[in-house]
């Protein structure tokens, strides 16, 4: 018998449940065996060499079959049974040859299996080789108390350790493939975790922003309605415009592309500050940023500016944005209510942004709230995660 890589795809569980099968698919589009164990049971072959050269009796016969029926279960459920008892079908194996050792020589069949199967059934090399040991002394045991020698001895004792030793290395292969399988899932699996967030935190910026423009101006409409219609059709013109645009936007956002541009941002966010009766203090330098950074910002502005709408009750705000010490900066501050210390989705999503890019972002809300923001203008690979731009 060859040295073969047999075994079962990983080590399963012993506190197993009900017995129940796997679907075809799961057992012959197994990344690690596929079919070969239709293969590799034909090797039960040699169990009925000496059966048929002596010509035993049809009792011996049946009793042969009934210990190849024994092993076919515990052979086929390692691969098979959803969470087979691995070891447990092993150490069947290994029992089924101590009882055919003394009637059939080709029972030696049973201890190789057993030993060719362990290594794939244990957490470690140290304990393949610990059972490979005890399935060798089995063995070697039983043919010294029934006076086998030779070539028996050899096929019972030494040979499935052989076996065995070599199909370690298959084992550890799979438990690195596992791993690795394993390591690729998880990683896939943050990824699209990271690009829910990613987009959850992108359409709070748009929506949150544009409903609040599109709720002011609608305001504003209604109060201008009877004295000044003309105004009052501007605005709601505006209304659809902002509605379109934000339709716009929610489908860039998916698709990861939204921003303007900062300078852009900066203009609409004044345009709104305005709109809601807010006084600004407008000074923004042009810079010249990375588009990760630039997009960042223009969020950042677009959030900032919500809040102030929002919930400040500010009467003044001042935008600053300007280049110093080889970063770009960006002031906004309110003379609103302040004294928020708790931070809601918005300026969290805001913050981990900044700092993905090795920018801070601090916030000061004793009087009125003041919003600074650095970031490198240097290109730079975020630190972690995805920026959402």
């Amino acid at each position: 018998m060859p040295l073969i890589p047999l075994g079962p795809p990983e080590k399963t569980s012993e506190t197993a449940g009900p017995l129940k099968l796997k679907s075809w698919n799961e057992i012959f589009r197994d990344k690690d065996h596929g079919w070969s164990p239709l293969l590799w049971v034909l090797y039960l072959g040699f169990f009925f060499i000496q059966p048929i050269y002596d010509h035993v009796s049809l009792k011996l016969w049946l009793l042969d079959g009934l210990g190849a029926a024994v092993f076919l279960f515990l052979y086929f459920g390692l691969f098979f049974l959803v969470n087979p008892r691995a070891l447990a079908h092993i150490a069947g194996m290994v029992l089924l040859g101590l009882l055919y050792q003394p009637i059939n020589g080709g029972a030696c069949t049973f201890f190789i299996f057993a030993a060719a199967m362990l290594p794939f059934c244990v957490e470690s090399q140290a304990a393949a080789f610990a059972g490979l040991f005890a399935i060798g002394a089995i063995g070697a045991v039983e043919c010294l108390l029934l006076h086998i020698s030779g070539w028996a001895l050899f096929y019972s004792a030494l040979f499935p350790v052989i076996i065995g030793a070599g199909n370690t290395f298959f084992a550890e292969r799979n438990r690195m493939n596992h791993s690795l399988r394993k390591a690729n899932d998880e990683i896939e699996h943050l990824a699209k975790v990271a690009e829910r967030e990613r987009i959850a935190r992108d359409l709070h910026d748009v929506l949150g922003h544009t409903l609040s423009v599109i709720i002011l101006k609608s305001e504003l409409a209604g109060k201008l309605m009877d004295r000044d219609p003309q105004r009052a059709g501007n605005e709601i013109r505006e209304v659809e415009q902002i509605s379109r645009q934000a339709l716009s936007e929610v489908r860039d956002t998916i698709r990861g592309y939204r921003s303007q541009g900062l300078q852009a941002e900066l203009a609409q966010a004044k345009s709104t500050l305005e709109t809601a009766g807010v006084a600004v203090k407008f000074e923004a330098a042009r810079v010249s940023l990375p588009a990760l950074q630039e997009g960042v910002l223009s969020m950042a502005v677009r959030e900032a500016v919500t809040n102030v709408v929002r919930h400040a009750d500010a009467r003044h705000c001042s935008l600053r944005l300007q280049q110093r010490d080889g970063s770009c900066h960006l002031e906004i501050e309110d003379d609103g209510r302040g004294g928020f210390q708790n931070e809601g989705n918005g300026l969290r999503g805001m913050r981990e942004r900044v700092e993905m890019l090795g920018g801070t972002l601090t916030r000061d809300s004793q009087t009125g709230t003041k919003l600074a923001i650095m970031v490198p203008m240097r290109e730079i690979t975020p630190k972690s995660g995805e920026c959402g731009h």
